[in-house]
């Protein structure tokens, strides 16, 4: 496999648990808890590429976080002010 994960490529659980070198009990466990998230379609989960970059890149995460929650911040601001 790729060693490189596309952040737009699609990924059975499989492939996410070759590239993150997990068993399958941890990665339903990972699922289950909402820590990857995943679209299910049919009886099969389908992981977007942005998810497993997300779950191995906490700094990323973070800086959403805080990205979110300065734009939420001055949408409260432009709100009070209508």
């Amino acid at each position: 496999m790729n060693n490189e994960i596309k952040e737009n490529a699609v990924y059975t659980t499989a492939e996410t648990q070759e590239i993150l070198k997990i068993s399958g009990s941890t990665m339903k466990r990972l699922l289950k808890k909402g820590l990857i998230r995943a679209n299910k379609i049919g009886r099969q989960y389908r992981i977007l590429g942005k998810e497993i970059l997300r779950s191995i890149s906490p700094e990323v995460e973070r800086e959403a976080i805080r990205s979110y929650q300065q734009l939420k911040k001055s949408t409260k601001e432009k709100v009070r002010t209508w």
